[in-house]
């Protein structure tokens, strides 16, 4: 008889369904890029719009223990069942709550459990958002894991990472699972903030300006230009035009979204140096699935201001060697316009003030979605390994839409 014919063409999900193993069914060589962000309409109102948020009730983060659900924390085999049963309600409890805390489950605390858990609710994993700019280590060193290091090296370990939502330029994954392999001795606290709580708490003013001016980042700092002020004076301006325009045409092959360098100061010499500046965007955004307005806004993590405030409490970030140095950050308003002092330390004290911190151990899991969900990290002494996969989406999503359009 004839020989059958060639299987189709495999496409990043036909291709991973059709491997045995759960670690290469998520290989990150199959995955799609991060999704591009969904800003969402503009709200006509946003003042009305805080308002509404002010009366709502609000649950954040529930948690779901192995012993909640009348099962063993070493009954592997059982866990795995239940949140393949309960998938659905999982990503609901997630979408409506900002995240889901698993504790108990020792089906997460190899790397292989932890992508049947994900792959069992039915999350699809997409590459770190980093993945055109930088290559973020995975926790088991193979290039090709969908599990990646969540900040874990000690020379980080006295840095706070303030609290953000996952995206670069203009990709921004929509879910992620945060797993604990190793609790550090000391700290090391998983952190987390609801975006809803912070747009409902920020000055009325303060949100207004932000949102009809919109935002901007600096995403990177390059210090090496300090030669151009020796340059004589006459010489300069055609200098750094040409530098500029280089530097300028470099970074914008690279990534895929578009970088305007601008000239300024920098450093604790004040070093001439080029700031590499992404598009402006909004602050919030809706909810794509609930419609919900929330904060979407990494200021606590990319203003300079507090990052250097922190140094005081947590000793200073010594950007030292040459890519600590380029990857410094900033934010600003959408035109360019300085942020006062007295806004950013007012847009600190709300984040924290609705920061939850996480203390994980070995299995534990924090199920978010990016978009609600705001993250970070605290200092830490010790031994750290968490690892994190992030999520284009997930099975039934679109249901999920149309049932929050009916409701």
């Amino acid at each position: 008889p004839p020989p059958p014919p060639p299987p189709p063409p495999a496409t990043p999900a036909t291709a991973s369904r059709r491997t045995a193993s759960p670690l290469q069914m998520s290989e990150v060589a199959q995955s799609p890029l991060a999704p591009l962000t969904v800003w969402g309409e503009k709200i006509p109102n946003i003042l009305e719009s805080q308002k509404e948020a002010k009366s709502r009730k609000m649950e954040f983060a529930p948690t779901i223990k192995s012993s909640d659900v009348g099962l063993a924390s070493d009954d592997i085999d059982g866990q795995l069942a239940y949140v393949k049963e309960h998938a659905m309600e999982i990503k609901q409890k997630m979408v409506d709550n900002g995240a889901v805390i698993f504790r108990e489950f020792d089906l997460m605390k190899s790397q292989e459990g932890f992508v049947q858990f994900y792959e069992a609710i039915g999350m699809n994993p997409c590459l770190d958002p980093l993945h055109s700019v930088s290559a973020r280590p995975t926790v088991n060193g193979d290039k090709n894991s969908p599990v990646y290091e969540a900040v874990n090296k000690e020379s980080r370990k006295n840095f706070f990472i303030g609290m953000h939502n996952e995206f670069v330029g203009t990709r921004a994954p929509r879910a992620a699972a945060f797993v604990c392999f190793k609790a550090a001795e000391e700290g090391g606290e998983f952190l987390i903030a609801d975006g809803r709580q912070i747009f409902r708490d920020l000055k009325p003013e303060l949100v207004e300006k932000l949102y009809d001016r919109d935002i901007r980042y600096s995403v990177m700092e390059l210090p090496f230009f300090g030669w151009v002020d020796n340059l004589p004076e006459f010489a300069r301006p055609g200098v750094m035009g040409a530098v500029k325009g280089l530097a300028s045409a470099a970074i914008n092959s690279k990534v895929d979204f578009s970088v305007d360098l601008q000239w300024g100061e920098g450093g604790y010499d004040q070093v001439k140096m080029l700031q590499a500046r992404a598009p402006s965007q909004p602050p919030i955004l809706v909810h794509p699935v609930t419609g919900e307005p929330h904060w979407f806004c990494n200021v606590h993590s990319h203003s300079s201001k507090l990052r250097k405030d922190r140094e005081s409490v947590y000793g200073a970030e010594r950007f030292e060697d040459g890519a600590s140095q380029i990857n410094k950050s900033d934010m600003f308003y959408g035109d360019d316009g300085d942020i006062s002092d007295a806004d950013l330390e007012h847009m600190d004290e709300v984040t924290m003030k609705n920061v939850q911190f996480v203390k994980m151990t070995e299995g534990d899991v924090v199920l978010l979605d990016n978009y609600k969900c705001m993250h970070g990290r605290n200092v830490f002494d010790g031994t750290r390994k968490h690892g994190v996969a992030w999520f284009e989406g997930w099975e039934g999503e679109e249901e999920m839409k149309a049932k929050a359009q009916q409701s």
